[in-house]
C-alpha cells in the first residue's frame, strides 16, 4: 500500500469501485471517506427501493461529494427494474418511435427516480450507431442506424437526464455501433479511416457535447487509423486529440470497465490499465463489477507507483482529480427542473411497435419463447410475453434442441406465436419457425435488433424494439392478449 498520503488520496479520486451485497462493507465506505470517487451499483446490490436508498444514503454519508454511478439505459440494460424488467422502451423503440421529446421525457422520468434514489451519475446513454445487424453487444440499446436521428434522440436523452439532476455519461467513445465482437469478451476492430468515423459515428456525441453531456464514456475498441493496436480507452489520439482537441469535449471521460477483456488483456492487469487511461486521458476509472478492496488498492498502489517512476504526470493525475471533483459537485448543486412521469414508458413502447402481415384475432395461441443468452451488458433479466399474457398457453424451448412437429401437435388447431430476441441468430431457430409455419399460421415477435430475414411461411412479423417490460407489454397489446 502506497506510504504518500497525497498522491494516495489523488489516486482514489480517479476511481468508481464496486462491491457485492446489498449493504456496503466497511472498506467501501472507509475508502469513500479517503477520497475514492465513488462505487458503482449493478442488480447485486439493489432488492427494492427503499434499501436502495438506504444503501445509497450510507454511502454520501461517507464524504460530500461521493459519485454513485449505475448502468440505467431503460430498455434491456436496467438494473433498477432487474428483477421484472424496465418499464421504459429503451433506445432502439425510442428511436424509431422518432419523436426526441418522448426521448427526453422518459430519461427525465429515470434521472428523477435516480436522483430520489441517491445516485446521481447514470452511465447512459448509449449512443453508438448501431449499423451491424449482428452487433452482439450494443443492438437496441442503439437509437439506430442513422447518425443524425441518433444524434437528435442523443441530446434529447442527456437533456432529460440532466434536468432532473444526474449526470449522464454519452457511451462509447468513438463508437462501438460498427463491431461484430463483444467487448467485454475480447477487442473488437472497427477498421474505418477516419473520414468515415467522423461522418457516422461522431454525430451523436457530438450532440451530446452540444447539449452539456457532464460525462463521456471510452470504448475498448480497437480502430487501427487511430489507436493502433490500443483500444481507445488507451490512447490519447482519441481521448486528447480527437475527444478534448477536435470536438472540443471539456467534461469527465470515463472509461468502460478496465476488468473487460478488450482492455484488461492489452494492459496485462486491471491495475495496469488503470495507468494506461489516465496517461491517455481518461479521468474517471470504472474498475467493474467483479471488485473487491484488494483490487482497488492494487489500482491506487500502481497509480503512484507510476507517478514515482515518471509513467503518470502528477499534473495528470491532478487534473483528472479535478475535473471529477467538478463534476460531483455539479451533482450536488444541478437544478432539479423536471420531475418524473410515471407511465411514460408503456405508450412509448406501444407506439414503437411494428407489424408486418396481417394478425388475426380470435383463439388464444401457443405462444413459443426461444432461449437466448442474454448480453453481459443487461445481465439475466425477464423478458417476453410471459407476465403480459393470462389467457394463452406458454412454453420455453430451446429451437435448435426443439421438434417442429412436437410443438405443432401441441398446438392443435391453435395458431402458434414465436417469440425471440435476434431471432436470425439463434441456432436453429429459422428452421424451427420454418416448420411451425408448413401446417400452422404463425406470427414472429422479435425483441432484438431485426435483421432483413423475414420467415417465408409466417402471417405476421412483429418487430418491438427491446425486450423490456414496457416493450412486453406492448407486444401482448398488439396481439390482443394483454392480461
Amino acid at each position: 500500500m502506497s506510504t504518500d498520503p497525497g498522491l494516495r488520496r489523488l489516486a482514489l479520486g480517479t476511481l468508481l469501485s464496486a462491491f457485492r451485497g446489498e449493504q456496503a462493507p466497511r472498506w467501501a465506505v472507509d475508502l469513500l471517506a479517503e477520497g475514492l470517487a465513488g462505487h458503482v451499483l449493478f442488480g447485486f446490490n439493489i432488492v427494492e427501493r427503499g434499501q436502495l436508498a438506504t444503501l445509497s444514503a450510507s454511502l454520501h454519508a461517507a464524504r460530500d461529494g461521493v459519485l454513485i454511478g449505475i448502468d440505467e439505459e431503460g430498455g434491456d440494460v436496467t438494473r433498477l427494474a432487474h428483477h421484472s424488467g424496465s418499464p421504459y422502451p429503451g433506445n432502439a423503440a425510442l428511436g424509431v418511435l422518432g419523436d426526441p421529446a418522448i426521448t427526453r421525457r422518459v430519461y427525465r422520468t429515470i434521472g428523477a427516480e435516480l436522483d430520489e434514489l441517491g445516485l446521481n451519475l447514470n452511465l447512459a446513454p448509449t449512443v453508438d450507431v448501431n449499423t451491424a445487424d449482428d452487433n452482439p453487444i450494443i443492438g437496441t440499446r442503439s437509437f439506430g442506424a442513422d447518425p443524425q436521428a441518433v444524434a437528435a434522440h442523443t441530446a434529447a436523452a442527456v437533456l432529460g437526464l440532466q434536468s432532473a439532476g444526474v449526470a449522464a455519461c454519452a457511451k462509447h467513445f468513438p463508437g462501438h455501433g460498427a463491431t461484430l465482437a463483444d467487448s467485454h469478451l475480447e477487442l473488437p476492430t472497427v477498421d474505418i479511416d477516419l473520414s468515415v468515423l467522423r461522418g457516422r459515428e461522431l454525430p451523436p456525441f457530438v450532440a451530446a457535447i452540444e447539449a452539456g453531456t457532464k460525462s463521456i464514456m471510452t470504448a475498448h475498441i480497437r480502430v487501427p487509423s487511430l489507436t493502433g493496436d490500443a483500444p481507445a480507452t488507451f490512447s490519447r489520439a482519441v481521448l486528447v486529440d480527437l475527444l478534448r482537441g477536435d470536438l472540443g469535449f471539456d467534461g469527465v471521460v470515463v472509461t468502460d470497465a478496465l476488468e473487460m477483456l478488450g482492455a484488461a488483456r492489452h494492459a496485462g492487469s486491471v491495475p495496469a490499465g488503470a495507468v494506461l487511461a489516465l496517461s491517455a486521458g481518461a479521468d474517471l476509472l470504472c474498475i467493474g463489477a467483479d471488485v473487491d478492496e484488494a483490487l482497488t488498492l492494487a489500482c491506487v498502489d500502481e497509480i503512484v507507483a507510476a507517478v514515482h517512476d515518471g509513467r503518470l504526470p502528477v499534473a495528470r493525475l491532478e487534473e483528472a482529480v479535478a475535473r471529477v471533483t467538478a463534476l460531483a459537485e455539479w451533482t450536488r448543486q444541478g437544478d432539479r427542473t423536471d420531475r418524473e412521469e410515471p407511465g411514460v414508458g408503456y405508450p412509448a413502447a406501444l407506439g414503437a411497435v411494428r407489424i408486418e402481415g396481417k394478425l388475426d384475432a380470435g383463439t388464444p395461441p401457443l405462444i413459443v419463447q426461444l432461449e437466448s443468452e442474454s448480453s453481459i451488458a443487461a445481465g439475466r433479466v425477464p423478458w417476453g410475453l410471459g407476465p403480459h399474457v393470462n389467457s394463452a398457453e406458454q412454453v420455453r424451448v430451446v429451437a435448435d434442441q426443439t421438434d417442429a412437429a412436437q410443438l405443432r401437435a401441441r398446438a392443435g388447431t391453435r395458431p402458434i406465436v414465436v417469440v425471440g430476441r435476434n431471432v436470425h441468430r439463434l441456432p436453429g431457430a429459422r428452421a424451427l419457425v420454418e416448420g411451425l409455419a408448413e401446417t400452422h399460421t404463425v406470427t414472429v415477435v422479435e425483441m432484438g435488433w431485426p435483421s432483413s430475414w423475414r420467415p417465408t411461411k409466417a402471417q405476421a412479423f412483429i418487430t418491438t424494439w427491446g425486450a423490456s417490460h414496457a416493450n412486453g407489454r406492448a407486444a401482448a397489446q398488439t396481439l390482443g392478449l394483454a392480461a
